[in-house]
């Protein structure tokens, strides 16, 4: 028929007690296949699951195939109940073929696949399936909960017509037939869950409890500790990671199933909550202070793509000046030059040798009522100079902040300038604070969702629809890929 011969079905067999990389709760088990060497060489298995419950299927592998010797199958994939699948479960040999190359037996099975994955677009999905379909983000609001919390579809219009999510088809809402109703179940293909560990066991639980429990007690107990409402000094800070907090016995039996804060209390007995400190501060609790650390986690954190060339000075602003007024910078030549080692400005641009890290115009427009709140923040621009070891050296912060007579005004702004003495190294050391804490404020609003993972999900979803598990794009992409639908 010009599809591959299936052979034989058969089962597990003797457990495996030792087998030397099995990781924790992992199990080995023997199982013996009936092949005939005229049949050709093995390239894909079914798998039938009569349990009730799931598990996780890591590899297979097949020894002193005649003519052959050995092959493996990567699987890494949560394995239910037969009867929770329309089609068998299926996998292939650990091999990559370009469409053109695929052997004719196997063409049919790895069709079939894709098939599956797609799905037909239809229904509700649950929790056990495979299907990658796509959507638009018309789940960002509760407007059933309240009317203000109704929210814009974001995907599919001239106006909004990018990004897309991948397809849960819950209900829709009651009071927008547009938008998709909450649950406290929401569906990914099943492989796409973090790690070995299911999420309706672990990662819903920790977020609902951290949410609605735990949180607010701990915060409590800080304020008890300490007599006030936050952290007042850096040795307020330390004290979580070398002596922890003390938790009242009965807040620690509440959580102590709970996998990720049981990881967090030490084990001597003493009912303290002990965080494991940053490398940095490990080997010195002054090392972040520094000038050299401050430029190095710019690159080495969440956001370095931000860093940019500097094109010409002072920066200047894209921001509506009918809106928020005149936004160019403040930083002049005369507070840079002194630490440019002999170049001027002119000279350094023209050798690329300055780049800014530009949080202003991102925030700026929403300091007004974000410091209307306990939290304060300013808009930041830091310029920094590519010294000749190829590290970045910052040269000026500039703080702004929204005219007290109205955005139209234009920013007040103050520049602080590199000191290692007396008040002004306290002054500059505040000034990095505020720049680290644009850092994460941009990380989180704009940069997390919006530029890395709304981007990357469609094409999870199209490669997992188009490209088959054999294919060498698929298997370059796929670590990549891991956790980010998730």
């Amino acid at each position: 028929s010009g599809k591959g011969k299936v052979g034989k079905q058969t089962f597990l067999e003797g457990l495996l007690s030792s087998f030397p990389t099995l990781g924790d709760k992992q199990s080995a088990y023997d199982i013996h296949f009936e092949w005939d060497s005229k049949d050709g060489i093995p390239g894909a298995f079914y798998i039938e699951n009569f349990l009730q419950h799931e598990f996780f299927l890591v590899s297979l592998t097949l020894e002193d195939v005649p003519n052959h010797g050995s092959i493996h199958f990567v699987c890494n994939s949560w394995v239910y109940n037969d009867k929770k699948y329309k089609s068998d479960r299926i996998f292939f040999a650990n091999k990559t073929y370009l469409p053109s190359e695929i052997p004719a037996p196997l063409a049919y099975y790895i069709e079939e696949e894709l098939k599956t994955l797609r799905g037909d677009g239809k229904g509700e999905r649950k929790e056990w399936e495979r299907i990658y379909d796509y959507d638009v983000y018309n789940d960002l609001g509760d407007p059933d909960s309240k009317a203000t919390l109704a929210r814009p579809v974001l995907g599919g219009s001239s106006t909004l017509p990018y990004p897309r999510r991948g397809r849960t088809g819950r209900k829709a809402t009651k009071k927008d037939p547009k938008s998709e109703s909450r649950s406290g179940f929401v569906y990914l293909p099943r492989d796409e869950s973090f790690g070995h560990t299911k999420s309706s066991d672990f990662l819903v639980y920790i977020l609902k409890s951290a949410s609605q429990n735990i949180v607010p007690r701990l915060r409590s107990v800080v304020t008890l500790q300490f007599n006030q409402p936050e952290f007042n000094t850096f040795a307020d800070v330390r004290s979580l990671y070398d002596g922890g907090i003390k938790v009242p016995t009965n807040f620690l039996s509440d959580i102590a199933p709970i996998p990720l804060f049981k990881e967090l209390f030490r084990t001597d007995g003493e009912s303290a909550l002990k965080f494991v400190p940053p490398k940095v501060v490990q080997v010195d609790h002054s090392a972040w202070m520094t000038d050299e650390e401050f430029a190095r986690e710019m690159i080495a954190g969440v956001n370095p793509h931000i860093i940019k060339k500097l094109e010409e000075f002072p920066p200047k602003s894209k921001l509506d000046s009918k809106l928020f007024g005149d936004n160019t910078s403040t930083i002049t030549k005369e507070q840079l030059e002194p630490n440019l080692g002999g170049v001027t400005v002119e000279q350094a641009l023209q050798n690329n040798k300055l780049y800014i890290l530009d949080h202003h115009d991102i925030l700026f427009p929403y300091l007004r009522k974000i410091n209307a709140t306990e939290t304060k923040a300013y808009a930041t621009r830091t310029i920094l100079f590519l010294q000749n070891d190829g590290t970045l050296k910052p040269l000026a912060i500039e703080l702004s902040k929204p005219h007290p007579q109205g955005d139209s005004y234009g920013p007040v702004s103050d520049v602080y300038l590199p000191a290692r003495e007396g008040v002004e190294a306290r002054i500059w050391l505040l000034a990095k604070a505020y720049v680290v804490v644009n850092d994460s404020c941009y990380h989180q609003l704009v940069s997390h969702w919006l530029n890395t993972h709304a981007v990357v999900e469609p094409f999870i979803i199209a490669t997992n629809r188009h490209l088959s598990v054999v294919h060498p794009i698929h298997k370059l992409l796929l670590p990549h890929y891991r956790d980010t639908m998730n």
